[in-house]
């Protein structure tokens, strides 16, 4: 005769196993695994100059909900640099954005920018950069605070294109994700 725990068992074990294997799919690849990939990703070469980004954020169905154009326009002064971004969104709103970067060597950086909270704290390897930070996002008059995780990867031996796939986050929940093309002249 079986006991009747053993189904019991057998249910939470499975429950267990499947719940360690859905954790384990979120989990993000690491930068370093990129290492190897080319053309190599150097922030202070890329965000040098005028350059232009093509991109859309999609809700968590993955339904697009706003198109945008970005310019931009980097400046560096040794490992200290400004990139400058102005939004021009397909409803006719506009938003600016000022980051302050600091190239700290081996691939790290961080940001500042009046809307971010605290730091935003990047790694480069290979073709691509990872960019986390916290956006103080207005909504409906009010301010949340929401966590971007930006992953950027240089496409091409020119180093003209570079493609940006970022997820929006609150309370560890994905609310959405923006996805940007950028292109230098």
């Amino acid at each position: 005769m079986t006991s009747p725990s053993l189904p019991l068992r057998r249910a939470a074990g499975a429950g267990l196993l499947g719940a360690l294997l859905m954790l384990a799919g979120c989990a993000s690849p690491a930068v370093e695994q990129y290492a190897a990939e080319q053309p190599r990703l150097l922030l202070r070469e890329y965000f040098d100059g005028p350059m232009t980004a093509h991109g859309v954020f999609t809700d968590r169905s993955g339904q697009v909900v706003r198109r945008f154009t970005v310019k931009l326009v980097g400046r560096w002064n040794g490992p200290e640099g400004v990139l400058e971004e102005d939004f021009f969104y397909s409803d006719g709103k506009t938003e600016r954005r000022v980051w302050r970067l600091t190239d700290h060597g081996g691939g790290r950086y961080t940001g500042r920018a009046d809307d971010v909270v605290g730091e935003a704290r990047g790694q480069a390897a290979g073709n691509a950069l990872r960019w986390q930070y916290t956006l103080a996002l207005p909504v409906d008059g009010r301010v949340w605070e929401v966590q971007f995780d930006d992953w950027m990867y240089l496409m091409d031996a020119e180093r003209k294109v570079m493609l940006n796939k970022a997820t929006m986050s609150k309370f560890g929940i994905r609310l959405g994700e923006v996805t940007l093309a950028f292109h230098k002249p």
